[in-house]
């Protein structure tokens, strides 16, 4: 009895962005940071893929979207390893590493429940902090720290 080695390929892009290398576990928080679920263009998305670097690993393709450098680096809070190929007729025509913000304003909740953010119309505002491959958000208002565990999204 012969087996075939049978794979099913995801179609290719013609126009828009494959963001590559993010740990499985981070697909859906990465969807979420970038509002994936509110953009009316096709998406596809794949997750628990082999990876020599990671074990398993996610990746998504965005048609027809091309994100500013502020989106590109909320990614780096979520999957700080992740790998941006910008296509453009089907042709990786760029390559784009995301790289931790000094600070982020308004897309994660302090975790202080005194903080003024959480009871006041203040929009949160933290400094990035990474140690050892971690990362960490300081609250520019009460100081508390955020550990990558507990950072929630807006």
């Amino acid at each position: 009895m012969v087996k075939e080695n049978k794979e099913l390929k995801v179609s290719a892009i013609k126009e828009g962005t494959v963001i590559d290398h993010i740990p499985a576990s981070k697909l859906f928080k990465v969807i979420e940071i970038l509002s994936l679920d509110k953009i009316d263009k096709q998406i596809t998305f794949g997750t628990n893929l082999e990876s020599k670097k990671l074990g398993r690993k996610a990746i998504i393709k965005i048609s027809d979207k091309f994100f500013e450098e502020d989106e590109i680096n909320k990614i780096a809070l979520i999957a700080p390893d992740a790998k941006l190929n910008i296509i453009k007729d089907y042709e990786v025509v760029e390559k784009k590493v995301v790289k931790l913000p000094k600070q982020i304003h308004g897309i994660v909740k302090c975790v202080n429940p005194k903080c003024i953010t959480n009871y006041e119309d203040v929009p949160p505002k933290f400094t990035v902090l990474e140690k050892n491959g971690k990362v960490a958000l300081k609250c520019n208002y009460c100081e508390k720290i955020t550990d990558e565990e507990n950072i929630k999204l807006l």
